[in-house]
């Protein structure tokens, strides 16, 4: 598995919490793209979290040590589906899905692989799921992506 080349220390610094607070979630989108075809440019870090309630008061906890605890996430925030928490400005925005198209979270954590991140070990959804992901979104992005993943 490749590790993720475009390094931020702050997204290093978030994953390092995510571990430490041993948080359920994995890396998709243009990161996790990156490791399973080739780098391109991304505007955030797109993490897939697992929405039961002890995972989000982890995560809330993640957050006050990161610096945000002044922005009233909830834990309902966390654990309802459909939502994404955006968390800072591109292209070092962080964003927090609670869901993604296509697979559901126990399926991907239990078959998720790990890369690094700088000295950070972390999970990421696996290839074929991510490529189920991609199919099932529909969006023109995620087709120019399949034809790369193939």
């Amino acid at each position: 598995m490749k590790a993720v080349k475009q390094l931020f220390p702050d997204f290093e610094e978030f994953f390092r919490l995510l571990n430490d607070h041993e948080v359920r979630y994995l890396l998709v989108g243009g990161y996790a793209f990156a490791v399973h075809a080739f780098p391109r440019f991304t505007n955030d870090l797109d993490i897939w979290i697992d929405t039961d309630v002890e995972n989000a008061e982890k995560i809330l906890q993640v957050l006050n040590d990161f610096g945000f605890q002044g922005l009233e996430i909830t834990n309902e925030d966390l654990t309802n589906p459909d939502r994404i928490i955006q968390l800072g400005y591109p292209p070092l925005r962080i964003d927090l899905l609670t869901d993604i198209d296509g697979v559901d979270f126990s399926t991907a954590w239990e078959n998720k692989d790990t890369t690094n991140y700088g000295k950070q070990k972390i999970n990421i959804i696996n290839r074929e799921l991510f490529i189920r992901n991609k199919l099932a979104s529909g969006r023109q992005k995620d087709k120019e992506d399949l034809e790369k993943l193939k």
